[in-house]
């Protein structure tokens, strides 16, 4: 970063294929004018815009660093977490996540701090991983981390449910536009077709990213039309058990465990051990570990714990027989009292 040689910051030729969905092809930059960070044409707040030119004045009183002594100040913090050095490396480079951050803000078109703050955070990161042996600058690597955290930003707050959650869904958010804008300016259509075919991705995924790009977040609380009342989510269906369906399944528990604690005095021991270490247990036992205990096989504990299942399903209905009797006998009753 000496002799002010500021466009070092932004190079974009790195091979490294984790990180290229934050990068685009040179062939399609070389040509473009760089962005000038004291450029605020998209920023459209006249509150951010002062706010960042006062970042800005703040940003450019640092000074910019010699590489033999960027070197330096990089190994001292690796070798002796030197928090002097760490400081100096950092504040020298927040001009170059102002330039990276200006880059994305066309696409982003909200508040850039934001972003500068976020980029702020992958410089940080990447003093942390930063190996100054390796013979790589500082400010190339760091750009790196800086495009991750401020893409990674956008991505989580493009909308509020996220857009993409997978890697291949993040480059595609990140290219599709690009490649766009690409097309068209060469004179040809940006159809979904060339499109699929220039990204590698299918048909349907190019369309389901312009879905999710193109349309608009939908409160689920707000009226479901303008002479309506409801809502959406009172229009979406019910994906759970119906409220009735679970009380019933409650009510139906309740009876069987106050028709089992009935039957209990009336079961023998094996029964009963059956019952409670192998029915109702959360962790229930074997059939060796209960025909152990009582000296018999294994198959003569399953003939028991079958036979124990039927007697209480029997039994089980018979009281329902009884209770829907009796129900149907005290409504008659009551009708009858009514007239």
């Amino acid at each position: 970063m000496a002799d002010g040689k500021a466009d070092d910051i932004t190079t974009n030729s790195l091979a490294d294929e984790d990180m290229a969905m934050f990068i685009g092809p040179r062939d399609e930059d070389e040509d473009a004018p760089r962005r000038d960070p004291s450029d605020f044409s998209n920023v459209s707040s006249p509150a951010v815009r002062d706010s960042l030119q006062i970042y800005l004045r703040e940003v450019n009183a640092f000074p910019m660093l010699q590489p033999d002594e960027e070197f330096d100040l990089a190994r001292r913090y690796r070798e002796h977490n030197d928090s002097k050095a760490a400081f100096r490396l950092i504040s020298s480079h927040l001009r170059l996540v102002v330039r990276i951050a200006m880059d994305f803000q066309r696409s982003w078109m909200q508040n850039v701090l934001d972003l500068i703050q976020e980029g702020n955070v992958g410089l940080m990161k990447a003093l942390q991983k930063f190996d100054p042996e390796r013979g790589i600058k500082f400010s190339y690597y760091a750009s790196f981390w800086i495009k991750a955290y401020i893409f990674k930003f956008i991505m989580d707050n493009w909308r509020m449910v996220k857009v993409g959650t997978t890697q291949a869904q993040r480059k595609l958010f990140y290219n599709l536009g690009k490649e766009r804008q690409r097309l068209l300016s060469q004179g040809f259509d940006a159809d979904v077709g060339s499109l699929s075919k220039n990204l590698n991705v299918s048909e349907r995924e190019i369309t389901e990213m312009d879905q999710r790009l193109g349309s608009a977040d939908l409160s689920l609380d707000a009226p479901f039309s303008e002479d309506s009342s409801l809502t959406r989510m009172e229009m979406l269906p019910a994906s759970d058990t119906p409220v009735e369906d679970l009380l019933a399944e409650e009510e139906m528990v309740r009876m069987l465990k106050r028709q089992i604690k009935k039957m209990m005095p009336l079961l023998s021991d094996k029964e009963r051990d059956v019952l409670e270490r192998r029915l109702m247990h959360e962790d229930p036992v074997t059939l060796r570990e209960i025909g152990e205990k009582y000296n018999i096989t294994r198959e003569r504990v399953r003939q028991i714990e079958a036979r124990l299942i039927q007697k209480i399903r029997d039994n089980f209905s018979e009281n329902l027989e009884t209770t829907a009797r009796q129900e149907g006998q005290n409504a008659h009753a009551q009708g009858t009292g009514n007239h």
